[in-house]
């Protein structure tokens, strides 16, 4: 885990009897360690945000009717595909002549932010407010 870091900058004066003085500056380090269920939200996150670029990307290229031979668009339809298969057949699927307008994609967006949403809240249920800033 990754400490957060936070520089204080202290100076000391010091005045002698015949009217001199100094100056002396420090700096002190303050480390504070970031909570496990903090982590826990960024994987969460990290998780959703990638599954959720993945059937983007498969949209967009369904949308412009990308060459589906070619290897990036193969790819990520191969890639996609298990996340938006529980969303396939809800509603139709409009096509403008090679462009599909995947509404299974969208609806898995939305599902899958929700429930990353609703895993990351629930990590903190239980726990002090300050712990989770």
């Amino acid at each position: 885990m990754q400490d957060d870091v936070q520089k204080t900058e202290v100076r000391e004066t010091t005045t002698y009897n015949d009217g001199d003085s100094t100056v002396e500056r420090h700096t002190a380090l303050h480390r504070e360690h970031t909570p496990a269920v903090v982590v826990a939200q960024r994987i969460v996150w990290l998780i959703i945000g990638l599954i959720n670029a993945l059937i983007a990307l498969r949209f967009i290229l369904l949308l412009l009717g990308a060459n589906q031979s070619a290897g990036f668009t193969e790819f990520i339809y191969w890639a996609s595909a298990p996340f938006v298969a529980p969303f396939t057949g809800i509603f139709g699927e409009p096509t403008y002549g090679q462009s599909v307008f995947e509404i299974s994609s969208v609806l898995a967006i939305v599902v899958y932010l929700l429930v990353g949403w609703g895993i990351a809240r629930l990590l903190t249920v239980g726990r002090p407010r300050d712990e989770i800033a």
